[in-house]
């Protein structure tokens, strides 16, 4: 395995970070809206908090398939034929959620049918990118060739649903907080918003205990165990801390803790793939770093272009995010 394959793993891995942490919480806050939101008040704030920013988040999938593109073509072409489907209604969802939220605003008698829109495209995303994750983990059925031999069901096995529930929640967690941290000070929105989030936190910790214990004994007991259980410990220390964090003055803290969190179940599922790409359940068939890299030469000149686009993308939600900073007032809602 060539160094720059390594560092484009890497990079790969931090992109995929990026996309969870902050389309997490915008994902999470769509699923939450009909739990949480009790008027057209609280709705209009949870909408008009995610209305600035929630497609710049969404940069950072398409960044992290590009350089799967770019980087690990034979594992882009597996995964994104083998997952069709489940790809197509990921894709789906991100559509009407898109529609649903501008729309809403314009035209107020189709206000309810957005509404149900909103809510199902975000829940489809945020349930199934943890089952893809899953089933990368957790081995799929390829032939000899790197193409998935299996179909759609085969992809709803327990492991990998039991990752989707991990990630649903853990987008739970975020979207509650981001909720509290944006609502209008002092409201029943804000409190009600700030206590299912300490819920969701410690259900999210059993989750993942459990799913740290099916794989380690029961999917891959083997792998760079010791990364793997470094990095379940510091993903449930951050979360653990992000619970305690509630009851500081600003909801800021419990959000920036649980969204460091993720990068640990990033992770897990990282060192627990490698030297793999897409690990298949017959591990001859599995397709590896080193034998879907790109030519260095390729790799360099990628790596090159990433070093001045990812760092502009930073930039911008820096830009983005301090513009819309604080908690949203009556004369904000209007998105």
């Amino acid at each position: 395995m060539s160094p720059l394959a390594f560092i484009w793993f890497l990079l790969i891995g931090v992109l995929i970070s990026g996309y969870f942490i902050l389309d997490g919480f915008d994902l999470g806050a769509g699923v939450l809206y009909p739990v949480l939101a009790k008027s057209e008040a609280d709705r209009a704030v949870i909408r008009r908090s995610i209305g600035p920013v929630w497609d710049g988040n969404e940069v950072w999938v398409l960044t992290a398939g590009g350089a799967l593109f770019a980087a690990f073509g034979p594992a882009y072409a597996t995964s994104f034929s083998g997952f069709y489907l489940a790809i197509m209604l990921v894709l789906f969802g991100l559509i009407i959620r898109a529609v649903a939220l501008e729309f809403r605003a314009h035209d107020a008698a189709w206000g309810k049918l957005y509404d149900v829109l909103f809510v199902l495209g975000s829940f489809l995303p945020a349930l199934l990118y943890g089952v893809a994750i899953g089933n990368v983990v957790g081995g799929v059925n390829l032939d000899a060739h790197g193409d998935f031999a299996g179909s759609f069901f085969d992809l709803l096995n327990p492991f990998a649903l039991l990752c989707g529930v991990l990630g649903f929640v853990h987008m739970l967690v975020q979207g509650a907080g981001w909720i509290a941290l944006k609502a209008p000070a002092g409201t029943d929105l804000a409190r009600r918003a700030r206590a299912l989030r300490g819920k969701l936190a410690v259900a999210e910790i059993a989750v993942f205990a459990l799913t740290s214990v099916v794989l380690f004994v029961a999917v891959v007991p083997g792998g760079a165990v010791e990364i793997r259980a470094l990095a379940v410990v510091f993903a449930i220390v951050f979360l653990a801390a992000s619970i305690g964090a509630l009851k500081a003055p600003s909801d800021l803290l419990a959000q920036v803790l649980a969204s460091v969190g993720c990068v640990g179940l990033v992770g897990v599922a990282a060192s627990t793939l490698f030297p793999n790409l897409i690990t298949a359940t017959d591990p001859a068939y599995s397709i590896t770093i080193a034998g879907a890299a790109g030519s260095d030469m390729t790799l360099a000149i990628m790596l090159g272009i990433a070093c001045i686009g990812v760092p502009l993308v930073l930039v911008y939600h820096v830009i983005a995010y301090r513009i819309f900073r604080g908690r949203l007032k009556k004369e904000d809602l209007t998105y």
